[in-house]
């Protein structure tokens, strides 16, 4: 296009042995005896040597004493007049090149973020989302149905537990009809019914009634069962018996007056649960029995009372426990999800690279990301709070606005990490994994679904550094101790997601300025 020749004519013309070698020294050629205002052009051109080979196509002898050229970097540089043909004019007299001006540079003279930038990307990054109705929806309502599935799913005391009762107070027909009944008032009538029936009110269990022990046993080792209760013949009058008595009572009426349990501890949790089930109600069983019958009930209970609880409540739930650590994880990899997946998609249509070239740099562009991603993120930890505190009626002693405090700063920590691993990786399924890679050890170091004290000394250790472990346990002081920031657990915790906010920042930038590609 330059010379308007064959390949093989111009190679051998301008002695080259590629056409790159040929298009360098048209070029020498088509600048020679023009003023330059660069340095580095200038070197260039020295260090090149073009054939005095006249070129019509590179003539510049019409040119008028006005005419511009397209300098380095865009710039318009002018001749002051008209450039004859540089082949032939041996000698050709450049102007001499202006002298660099040596400017300090400094953080006050050198413009750090433009406004004019800000504005154009940031609203470049809203008009996507204004013109993808559907993904905004859909993510700004993922955190709503996550936070239901896990209000709904976790933290519940299980129903329906099946408990095989051998019960030999019960006769034939009661065994067969399924029924055991109940007396109430001050009575020694099959008081093991009594307890029964109060077992099945209060803790909604179901009680499959068995003739003898074996019988319920194998009920258990079928799956049929949870655990296996025996009751002596002569439960009732053995109690009585007992509570009257005190210590002289012999050895065969204190056997034939206890509950006789076996579970199946294959799961530690519901087997917990029962025995916690079935030791309460037999306090509350005594409780009654004793007070129908004008008697302290304080005979019968152990020595130890369970007073009001400084913080929590008599019967913990286990949902109050894990949900501070579920709310942060949720809102943290989503804002990691949200944050990689936008910045990804500027790398790979090769918006990011033309925004680098156009002069934006990469503080503006991460900026512009955190401003719009934030609006997002801020609308995910509202609704999963309204979802949390106001529909399922969490624990909430502290305030309100510390706890959308954290939340918010752990989104910014969340999206923080996102700029991290979409500047260190170059597709979505590398991303996916690192994100995929890094949820599951958070979710166990950092004593989200299980207490930090019960770790190894080792693996505790690590935990302390974790973005949310101090966190978690800051949440959890506010939600449950109504603790405010004055507190340590409380500030540790909001000074940690910050710190490791800003070091994420700072890698991102890092990482934006020196990685090639």
């Amino acid at each position: 296009m330059l010379a308007e020749e064959s390949p093989q004519l111009l190679r051998q013309q301008y002695s080259a042995e590629s056409l790159e070698e040929v298009f360098l020294k048209l070029a020498v050629l088509q600048n020679m005896g023009k003023r330059r205002r660069s340095s580095i052009a200038k070197e260039v051109i020295d260090n090149v040597t073009v054939p005095a080979i006249s070129n019509p196509a590179l003539d510049l002898s019409d040119e008028q004493d006005n005419a511009e050229i397209s300098g380095e970097f865009g710039d318009n540089i002018s001749m002051t007049s008209a450039i004859p043909d540089p082949i032939s004019t041996p000698a050709v007299s450049t102007l001499p090149v202006p002298p660099e001006e040596d400017v300090a540079v400094s953080f006050c003279n050198k413009e750090f973020m433009s406004s004019n930038h800000l504005h154009a990307i940031i609203w470049k990054n809203f008009l996507w989302m204004l013109r993808n109705k559907g993904t905004m929806l859909f993510i700004a309502g993922l955190p709503i149905l996550q936070t239901f599935l896990f209000c709904y799913a976790i933290g519940h005391d299980p129903t329906g537990l099946k408990l095989a009762v051998a019960n030999y107070e019960m006769n034939e027909e009661m065994i067969s009809k399924q029924y055991c009944p109940s007396i109430v008032g001050c009575n020694q009538t099959q008081l093991s019914c009594r307890y029964l029936d109060m077992l099945v009110r209060n803790r909604s269990m179901v009680m499959i009634f068995t003739h003898t022990d074996d019988e319920a046993t194998d009920l258990v080792r079928q799956g049929k069962a949870w655990g296996t209760l025996t009751i002596a013949n002569n439960f009732t009058e053995s109690l009585t018996d007992r509570i009257e008595s005190g210590r002289y009572v012999d050895d065969g009426t204190l056997d034939a007056s206890e509950l006789k349990l076996r579970l199946d501890m294959s799961d530690q949790q519901i087997a917990t649960l029962l025995f916690r089930d079935l030791v309460d109600t037999y306090y509350s069983f005594v409780d009654h029995q004793l007070s129908d019958c004008d008697i302290n009930p304080g005979v019968a209970r152990i020595p130890v009372i369970y007073q009001e609880p400084i913080y929590g409540a008599i019967i913990p739930s286990f949902n109050d426990f894990v949900a501070p650590g579920i709310i942060l994880t949720i809102i943290f990899f989503l804002s990691v999800a949200i944050t990689t997946g936008a910045m990804l998609l500027e790398r790979n249509e090769g918006m990011l690279e033309r925004s680098l070239v156009a002069g934006i740099t990469g503080p503006e562009i991460l900026f512009s990301l955190l401003v719009t991603q934030f609006t997002v993120m801020f609308s995910q930890c509202v609704f999963a709070l309204l979802v949390v505190f106001y529909f399922f009626n969490t624990t909430l002693t502290g305030s309100i606005w510390s706890v959308l405090t954290m939340c918010i700063l752990s989104g910014l920590c969340g999206m923080s990490y996102g700029f991290v691993i979409s500047c260190a990786v170059n597709t979505e399924r590398t991303a996916t994994y690192v994100a995929m890679g890094s949820f599951l050890p958070n979710v166990m170091l950092c004593g989200i679904i299980w207490p930090v004290e019960g770790m190894y000394p080792l693996l505790r250790i690590i935990s302390k550094i974790m973005p949310l472990t101090k966190p978690v346990e800051s949440l959890r002081s506010i939600l449950q101790r109504g603790w405010g920031l004055n507190e340590p657990t409380v500030y540790y915790g909001f000074i940690t997601i910050t710190t490791w906010s800003v070091v994420f920042l700072i890698m991102s930038i890092l990482l934006l300025k020196f990685k090639k590609g």
